[in-house]
């Protein structure tokens, strides 16, 4: 019988986002050494350190972890790597988590490119991930010399009666404070809801007065929630293959990273809360939601005129005026946009991604993709592939 290496996973399999950095762990190994691996789904080894101690591992990876399991494991020269979202680091213990400057600095971005002038975050006090989200927002809109408006109050306490109407009543109150329309960013999806709840009892409209975005893209609270929330997805399967690899590199006698490593967000998931942009212009901004709606579809600069019952050669002229590219361009970008979500997210050939995104034959997909990214399709997916 082969002797496999036997790895031991702390992760909370209920969560969407665990469940997606072990299947990026699981892909890496069935391309690499097969291990034989226990998760331990309700994380009792970050509780209980010696109860998971008292088996024999070859290696150890936690997205939950303790200082206390972090140090045994030293102690008994176990192969261990830190998941934990914090800047806390046991020396000798390789640390792995997002960049959450970087989360900050793609949703700043994002309302950017849709043309808002104002701005504001909502966090978690004393939450170190969501204030290093804050900061990367805040920095991005200051080097544009933007400002910045801030909520933050504590984590929900389900031990609080009525948390969350008193919560949704204080946003409520700071929300009619802002001026519209307004591009807001939560720290996480879970606070966006929030924010999405205070808005349905102000009455305020989504996104045309307030456009929410989240962050970690789970997709069950991002798509049942109404809008549909835009989110800033975590790059999970970069995250969970680059533990696999560093781990199978110190099961080999290979030294660890000293530094943290910190892993880039992917591209915004748009969705209704944020498919809008802040132009005055009725004609061009309507023009804009039918685009965002129906680009994947296969649409004509015309079909977009005979919508917005205005003549072409005027919409042309506004676009460039607003956007400075022409109807056609916005279609193609937002086109590129999926096509590029595909290409991370999935393993669909080009001939399904092109039926998905509106192009008739694959050949002119790959032609327009190069032509707006400088990359063939296959230069973009390699990008998210881990080398040996």
């Amino acid at each position: 019988m082969a002797n496999y290496l036997r790895v031991a996973l702390l992760f909370r399999t209920r969560l969407e986002e665990d469940t997606k950095v072990l299947n990026a762990i699981s892909k890496y190994n069935r391309f690499h050494e097969q291990w034989s691996a226990f998760v331990d789904d309700e994380i009792i080894g970050s509780k209980n350190p010696d109860w998971i101690l008292s088996k024999r591992w070859d290696g150890i990876i936690c997205k939950y972890s303790s200082e206390e399991l972090l140090t045994k494991c030293l102690s008994k020269g176990i192969p261990c790597i830190d998941l934990t979202d914090n800047r806390k680091q046991v020396s000798g213990i390789p640390k792995i988590r997002p960049d959450n400057f970087a989360v900050g600095h793609k949703g700043a971005e994002h309302f950017l490119e849709r043309g808002f002038r104002h701005f504001a975050f909502v966090g978690f006090k004393g939450e170190q991930w969501s204030e290093e989200r804050r900061d990367g927002f805040e920095e991005a809109l200051s080097l544009l010399n933007h400002s910045c408006h801030f909520f933050d109050s504590g984590y929900p306490n389900i031990n609080t009666p009525d948390w969350d109407a008193k919560e949704e009543e204080a946003l409520n109150q700071w929300l009619k404070t802002l001026p519209t329309p307004i591009g807001i960013m939560a720290c996480n999806d879970l606070r966006a809801l929030h924010i999405i709840n205070a808005c349905r009892e102000g009455s305020l409209q989504i996104p045309e007065e307030i456009a929410i975005l989240g962050a970690n893209n789970e997709s069950i609270r991002c798509e049942l929630t109404n809008p549909q929330l835009s989110s800033v997805p975590l790059n999970a399967e970069l995250y969970g293959q680059t533990a696999a690899k560093i781990l199978s590199q110190m099961m080999a006698g290979k030294p660890a990273p000293t530094d943290p490593v910190l892993i880039d967000p992917d591209e915004v998931v748009t969705r209704r809360s944020t498919n809008i942009l802040a132009i005055e212009d009725k004609h061009v901004s309507r023009a804009l939601n039918f685009i965002r709606e129906n680009a994947t579809k296969g649409i004509s600069v015309n079909e977009i005129v005979s919508k917005v019952h205005v003549s072409r050669s005027i919409l042309e002229r506004r676009f460039r005026k607003f956007l400075g590219r022409s109807p056609q361009a916005e279609i193609r970008n937002f086109q590129v946009q999926k096509i590029k979500q595909y290409l991370a997210e999935t393993d669909y050939t080009l001939a399904q991604i092109a039926e998905a995104t509106g192009f008739e034959h694959p050949e002119y997909m790959c032609v327009v993709f190069k032509r707006i990214t400088k990359l063939t399709p296959k230069q973009y997916r390699q990008k998210f592939v881990i080398p040996d």
